[in-house]
């Protein structure tokens, strides 16, 4: 049997369905051929090239998304069509479906829609620092459902799509690449305030996870209970490990407080006991009697 005569056979699915070999090479063909497309846009998207160097970083992921979902689905509905499926007759029934597992699968589907919307707006990109229902970690994957976040202790979550958009969502990452940040510090009463002035400067100017610009401030904000307070204010493109750089921060801050003899006092009370005068008076003039 010649190959012609092969590829123009006529197979049979089931009843009523069936189509030509040739086409059905054809439609293999085509997803073949997506599949080496979609390689390939990622290379020109991700990799350092002339397409890549024009577009951010945290937007690459999200544009090769949106493209690839795009392609294949044009791609299907192009396979499906060679193969001499009536595509108005696939829709109609995929929605008479839809709609029945969406009854039973609405949140599913709230997610998916949620993750459309996410890729389309560009509201949260592969690397941006966030904070979701209490939980602050780095973005790692974008997918239709659901998105991977890593914690700052190093843990892998996954939250559906749906949580962005019904919930506030703090993205310390969008519009910048620093956030600033705030250290408050006490010292005691009589302290030099020049000199407190000079050690916190000094100190987040010997950080080097501190921006230099814009220049970390140092603000007298008010008279505690036990203590003159100050706010240490500066930036940070580390946003994702801010609590280690606050912490080295803190550190070098007591240490030169204490080379400068600058005390951190501690809360001190004065309790005065009604009555306890009377007592005592009387004690001692039982004693002397």
């Amino acid at each position: 049997m010649a190959l012609g005569d092969i590829l123009n056979k006529k197979v049979d699915i089931v009843e009523g369905i069936s189509f030509h070999l040739d086409k059905f090479v054809f439609a293999c063909l085509i997803i073949g051929g997506t599949w080496l497309i979609i390689k390939l846009l990622r290379k020109m998207i991700t990799k350092p090239n002339f397409i890549a160097d024009k577009i951010s970083m945290k937007r690459q992921t999200t544009i090769f998304l949106l493209t690839k979902y795009f392609i294949w689905f044009f791609s299907i509905i192009i396979s499906l069509t060679v193969l001499g499926i009536n595509i108005t007759t696939v829709m109609l029934g995929s929605t008479a479906l839809l709609v029945g597992l969406g009854l039973g699968l609405q949140h599913i589907f709230t997610d998916l829609v949620s993750g459309l919307f996410l890729l389309f707006e560009g509201a949260l990109k592969i690397g941006d620092v966030i904070e979701v229902d209490g939980v602050i970690g780095k973005v790692m994957e974008i997918n239709l459902r659901s998105c991977e976040l890593k914690t700052r202790d190093d843990v892998m979550i996954i939250v559906p799509n749906s949580k962005f958009l019904s919930e506030k969502v703090v993205n310390w990452s969008h519009g910048s690449e620093q956030v600033r940040f705030t250290v408050e510090v006490g010292v005691a009463y009589g302290s030099d305030v020049d000199k407190v002035f000079e050690c916190l400067e000094a100190s987040m100017d010997a950080n080097d996870q501190i921006s230099k610009s814009p220049k970390p401030l140092v603000h007298f904000v008010g008279f505690g209970d036990s203590s003159l307070q100050f706010h240490m204010l500066f930036w940070s493109p580390n946003t994702f490990r801010i609590e280690a750089v606050k912490s080295n921060l803190r550190r070098d801050v007591y240490k030169r407080l204490s080379e400068n003899g600058l005390a951190i006092p501690f809360p001190q009370r004065d309790i005065h006991i009604k009555g306890i005068e009377q007592i005592v008076d009387f004690k001692e003039k039982g004693m002397e009697n």
